[in-house]
């Protein structure tokens, strides 16, 4: 392969720019522009797969949420009955007369309690 050659100038705050990426890097400043410029090459004419990659993860990260409403519903309902499984068990365990409406009353409130107190932890 035939190397072609160019003569770039470039202002003192690129200059000083390239010199400390080819230093980080362990490289001469020659081979540091040689690769930037690839790189630049490389992006603009590929500029699509970066794109395209960008949307995939966009739509994955959508796709989490909308799993993670899922699961939060979820949540919310199973603590819901765990809180009224409770409000009935202990009237049972008390060996109270109260009505099923007096019991599902105490519900709403036990729920909004144990949110309440998750929502401190948080």
């Amino acid at each position: 392969m035939t190397a072609a050659r160019y003569n770039v100038r470039v202002p003192a705050a690129l200059d000083q720019a390239l010199h400390r990426l080819a230093e980080l890097e362990g490289l001469t400043a020659y081979a540091m522009l040689q690769r930037i410029v690839k790189a630049g090459i490389d992006a603009r004419t590929n500029p699509r797969a970066a794109d395209a990659e960008a949307r995939e993860l966009i739509a994955e990260v959508a796709s989490m949420g909308v799993r993670l409403a899922d699961i939060e519903h979820m949540v919310d309902r199973t603590l819901f009955t765990a809180c009224a499984a409770y409000c009935y068990a202990r009237s049972a365990a008390i060996g109270s007369e109260e009505s099923d409406e007096a019991i599902a009353e105490e519900v709403r409130p036990a729920y909004e309690r144990q949110r309440a107190m998750a929502e401190q932890r948080s």
